[in-house]
């Protein structure tokens, strides 16, 4: 059993930075590729970002490039999403998800997920 919690969300001006951890306890942390995504009432989930096993390789969805940065810290079962140059869209709950070998977007791949952390961006 794989078991994801979130922390770092919060209230935040339009401009601001926020950095969202995602801890990971069950299994072997460095055995799974880990991703973001985001949701608002109403809407699909959408995929934010992926990063491989050893963090060499990531994904970012075209909408948070070279705003928010994945990575990962497989010594303390973690992965991070920084957050900068925040915007009132960018509010959501965002979500960490895990999968053996997938962090690519379709959000019907994986394996586990976390409960979620609220992002408010305001204006």
């Amino acid at each position: 059993q794989v078991q994801l919690v979130e922390s770092g969300g919060g209230l935040v001006q339009a401009g601001g930075s926020l950095r969202l951890s995602c801890v990971v306890s069950g299994r072997t942390f460095s055995s799974y590729t880990m991703s973001w995504f985001r949701q608002v009432p109403g809407k699909e989930r959408e995929f934010v970002a992926g990063i491989s096993k050893t963090g060499g390789s990531t994904n970012h969805a075209d909408s948070v490039k070279g705003r928010f940065t994945i990575s990962r810290d497989n010594a303390k079962n973690t992965v991070h999403l920084q957050m900068n140059s925040l915007k009132p869209e960018d509010t959501a709950v965002y979500y960490c998800a895990a999968h053996r070998y997938y962090y690519g977007s379709n959000l019907g791949q994986y394996d586990y997920w976390g409960q979620g952390t609220q992002v408010t961006v305001s204006s």
